[in-house]
């Protein structure tokens, strides 16, 4: 028997998918067809099938490994490979004359074929020069671009009406993401003729915007050329099959939307889990809307499966349909108008996903939460006499950059604070950046902007890039990029008022800082009690990664950097 090396088929434009799982091991007896790795493009997963039978003798990829069209999966002992080459070596004449005529007679009928539906697509071609007056118009159908990771996405504002002349790149509509807002631009000038959504529909890549009329010698002859070859194609590619029957590539698994992961579904099919998956859960007879994932994004793998099941032969599982989403009892609804007059007010996708997001932090990170409190009069009279400066910079200055860059030195010298934990709870992933989170309140939710490299940077330019990334919140203008990364946060309520309070920790960061409002207090200094302006702050920490004598000692080093903020220089 021959050793084959099998390889990743045609994946359609996917580049360096993942592999993130393997279904096969060596010495396994594969049939052709069935599934040896699934792949996960930023779309869908997909199960890679064998294209023979035979025996696993080597697995060469890895789970996490980024493979493409052409890479090695797994070496196999193929089935009958060595009595095939036995058997041409053995045929005589006739028999060879047979199969290069049965092989010549094939290629011919696909040749006859392929020609044939060239010919029946050849009017079509034909027909597109006819297109190629001058001035022709053209109805061109304007879609949802690209959206990265997202779909389902609010339309929060039309930018444009019917009837409108526009220009390329004019903003059509305005859609809101979890995090942020963005308008959509004409991919060409022309004239509005219809609007195909409104305001508070939810749409993904590909939905329709609009309809808009072009004009230009071009648009018609080439959208006419376009549907041509198209057909052409078409009816080639449907003669081609025809003619060669071939097993398919691979098998899509849809990805929900990230913002629905972890969340029970009234049906499996919504739920982001490969067919080995489903297959299994069919097997058990599991309703996976009822399992947790923890594979990426939330994706359910066979082991999430395997403990549910042990989960409910134990008695130990509750479903998530009839809890509160972490094996808790819900909250039952109450109706509230037998007391008097209510409203249901819908909370924005940015509150959701916020609730979502602390009760997730809350029930799986055990908080600490340290107090402490340090002067900050030096401080503040330095600030306020940088007050003529920093007027001329066109930058306010406030206490936020002070702390932010203290709170940066700080992980520097407290690196076990600059850590995230490993899903499977047997490391740390320590991080040689210091980019730093600051909560910002706006009108439709809690947002996080980071200002990265925090330590690199002085007092004026961190003051300068809160100030910009707080105006880019409020108005729903920040990039993924410009949310991502945090190592470290800051929840600041600055004048708001209070004397503390107990910030919940941003997951997967092990720690943040909640600052309150400064007052005067007396302090006894050199035997007398003097006028000191107290500034409180709240450590919040996972006492999985920090013990309590760490919390300690970094909130001590933090208060003496804002009590003398020389320290900072150094």
């Amino acid at each position: 028997m021959a050793v084959e090396k099998i390889q990743v088929p045609d994946i359609g434009d996917e580049q360096e998918v993942e592999v993130i799982e393997i279904l096969v091991s060596p010495g396994d007896e594969v049939n052709e067809n069935d599934s040896l790795i699934v792949l996960e493009s930023d779309k869908a997963a997909m199960e890679i099938p064998s294209p023979k039978a035979g025996v696993i003798k080597e697995i060469l990829v890895k789970v996490g490994a980024q493979v493409s069209q052409g890479s090695d999966i797994v070496s196999m002992e193929v089935a009958g490979a060595g009595a095939g080459d036995s058997a041409d070596a053995s045929t005589d004449d006739s028999t060879d004359a047979s199969a290069a005529e049965s092989e010549k007679s094939s290629a011919a009928k696909a040749e006859e074929a392929v020609k044939e539906s060239g010919a029946k697509a050849a009017p079509a071609k034909e027909e597109a020069p006819a297109a190629k007056a001058p001035s022709v118009s053209a109805i061109q159908e304007v879609l949802v671009p690209d959206l990265g990771e997202d779909s389902d996405v609010d339309v929060i504002d039309i930018l444009v009406s019917v009837g409108d002349e526009i220009n390329k790149e004019d903003g059509l509509v305005t859609l809101e993401t979890d995090k942020a807002a963005m308008d959509v631009p004409s991919p060409a000038a022309g004239k509005v003729v219809s609007i195909k959504l409104k305001v508070g529909d939810k749409v993904s890549e590909g939905s329709l915007i609009l309809e808009l009329e072009t004009t230009g010698e071009a648009s018609a002859a080439k959208e006419t050329a376009t549907a041509a070859s198209e057909s052409n194609d078409k009816a080639v590619a449907e003669e081609k099959t025809a003619a060669v029957s071939a097993p398919a590539p691979y098998k899509l698994v849809e990805i929900p939307n990230a913002s629905d992961t972890g969340s029970a579904s009234a049906s499996d099919a919504d739920v982001y889990a490969g067919p080995a998956v489903r297959k299994l859960a069919r097997e058990l007879g599991v309703h996976l809307s009822e399992v947790a994932g923890n594979g990426a994004r939330g994706r359910i793998v066979k082991e999430d499966v395997q403990s549910f099941v042990k989960a409910r032969m134990q008695g130990g599982a509750t479903s998530v349909a009839s809890s509160g989403g972490a094996g808790l009892p819900v909250i039952e609804d109450i109706d509230f108008s037998q007391f008097g007059e209510v409203e249901e007010v819908e909370l924005t996708k940015l509150h959701r996903l916020t609730a979502q997001n602390m009760t997730r932090n809350w029930l799986n990170v055990p908080h600490v939460t340290q107090f402490d409190e340090t002067d900050v009069t030096d401080l503040e009279d330095f600030r306020q006499a940088q007050k003529a400066l920093a007027e001329k910079k066109g930058i306010k200055l406030t206490p936020l950059p002070f702390i932010v860059k203290a709170c940066a030195q700080a992980l520097a010298e407290y690196p076990q604070f600059n850590v995230s934990l490993h899903s499977s709870g047997t490391k740390l992933i320590q991080k040689k950046y210091i980019h730093i989170g600051v909560a910002v309140a706006t009108p439709a939710g809690l947002m996080v902007p980071v200002v990265k490299d925090a330590d690199k940077k002085s007092i004026w330019q961190i003051a300068a890039e809160i100030a910009e990334l707080g105006a880019k919140a409020k108005d729903r203008k920040l990039t993924k990029e410009e949310m991502q990364g945090a190592s470290f946060t800051i929840s600041s309520l600055g004048n708001i008022g209070g004397t503390g309070f107990t910030p919940i920790v941003n997951a997967p960061e092990v720690a943040i800082l909640g600052v309150s409002r400064t007052t005067v207090k007396p302090v006894y200094l050199n035997g007398e009690f003097v006028p000191r302006k107290m500034l409180p702050f709240t450590l919040s920490y996972d006492h999985r990664a920090v013990n309590g004598v760490d919390g300690g000692m970094f909130c001590t080093f933090l208060g003496s950097l804002l009590a003398d903020i020389r320290l900072l220089t150094l």
